[in-house]
C-alpha cells in the first residue's frame, strides 16, 4: 500500500491532475463525460485524456462506456483506503498528530444533532432549479429547515416560467429574489449543514470551502431554461423541473437525520440524486 500510495500522491501533484480529481469530487457519484470535463476545466482533448489515464492507472477513477461517450467517476474506495493508510501509517493513528485529518474521520461517526438546519442549494442562473428547491423545502418543511438558494453567476430577474410554476401551486412568490452565492460566504452568512448543486456547471466550478464542512451533494439535473418550442413546452420543462425536485426534497425530509452517522447520511443524499433516474450511486 506504500507504493501504491506514494504513486497517487504523485499524480496528485501535478495541479491540473489535482483539479480534474477535485471536480470528479464534487460531482460524485456522477458518472461525467470527458467532453463535459474538458469544456469544464478548459482541456483539449488529448490532455484531458493522460490525465485521466494518469489518474485511472493510479487507481482514483474508474471509466465506463455509455454508447459512444466514456465517462469517469471518482473510487471512493480506494480514495478512503489511501487516506486511511496516511492516518493510520504516517500518523499512527493518532488525534494529536494529524489532528486535521481525524476530525474529518470522527466526524463521519458523528450523528447530526437534532436542530433546525440551514439548507443552500446553488445553480448556475439562481432562476429556476435552486428556486424552486427553496420554496419547496421551506414549504414542506419549514419546521425544520431553513432553505437559501444562490446562483455562481445570477441573472438579474427570476425566470418567468418559474414563477408562474410557483404561482399555480400556491407559493408566495414577493419574496423570491436571484442571489449570488457571494452573499453566503461572508463572515454574517448562516452557518449551513448542507450545500445541494443542482446544475452541472455550479459543480463543475471550483468554489470556496464552506465553513463547518457541512453536508454536501450533487443534485443536477437538466436546466429547464434550456427548453425549446412552444411557451406550453417550455411551461411543462419548468413543471417538470419542480416535480423531479420536490420529489427529492420531500424523500430528503424523510430521512432520519438526528439518527444518522455523517457517513450514512451522506450516502443517503448522494443516493436521492439517482432514485428518479435509475442509476446506481
Amino acid at each position: 500500500m506504500e507504493t501504491v500510495t506514494s504513486n497517487r500522491l504523485s499524480v496528485l501533484g501535478h495541479p491540473q491532475r489535482l483539479a480534474l480529481f477535485r471536480l470528479l469530487m464534487r460531482r460524485y457519484p456522477d458518472r461525467v463525460p470527458a467532453g463535459e470535463l474538458a469544456a469544464a476545466l478548459g482541456l483539449k482533448a488529448s490532455t484531458l485524456s493522460a490525465y485521466l489515464s494518469a489518474l485511472g492507472q493510479a487507481g482514483l477513477i474508474t471509466q465506463d462506456r455509455l454508447g459512444t461517450s466514456l465517462r469517469y467517476s471518482i473510487d471512493l474506495v480506494e480514495v478512503r483506503r489511501t487516506l486511511d493508510f496516511l492516518l493510520l501509517d504516517c500518523c499512527r493513528g493518532r488525534a494529536d498528530l494529524c489532528a486535521p485529518v481525524s476530525e474529518l474521520t470522527q466526524a463521519g461517526t458523528d450523528l447530526m444533532s437534532d436542530q433546525k438546519y440551514n439548507v443552500l442549494f446553488i445553480c448556475t442562473g439562481n432562476s429556476a432549479r435552486s428556486i424552486f428547491a427553496e420554496s419547496i423545502l421551506n414549504r414542506e418543511a419549514g419546521d425544520r429547515f431553513t432553505a437559501y438558494s444562490a446562483g455562481t453567476k445570477p441573472y438579474s430577474e427570476l425566470n418567468p416560467f418559474a414563477l408562474e410554476v410557483l404561482e399555480q401551486n400556491g407559493y408566495d412568490i414577493s419574496t423570491l429574489r436571484s442571489k449570488n452565492v457571494s452573499e453566503f460566504q461572508g463572515p454574517d452568512a448562516p452557518k449551513f449543514d448542507f450545500v445541494f448543486t443542482v446544475c452541472n456547471r455550479a459543480a463543475n466550478e471550483e468554489c470556496p470551502s464552506w465553513n463547518g464542512q457541512p453536508v454536501s451533494a450533487h443534485w443536477g439535473m437538466p436546466d429547464p431554461v434550456k427548453a425549446e418550442g412552444t411557451d406550453a413546452q417550455k411551461s411543462l420543462a419548468f413543471h417538470q423541473s419542480y416535480g423531479a425536485l420536490r420529489n427529492r426534497i420531500l424523500a430528503f425530509t424523510a430521512l432520519p437525520i438526528a439518527s444518522l452517522d455523517r457517513i450514512s447520511l451522506q450516502k443517503a443524499v448522494d443516493e436521492i440524486a439517482h432514485a428518479d433516474k435509475g442509476v446506481p450511486a
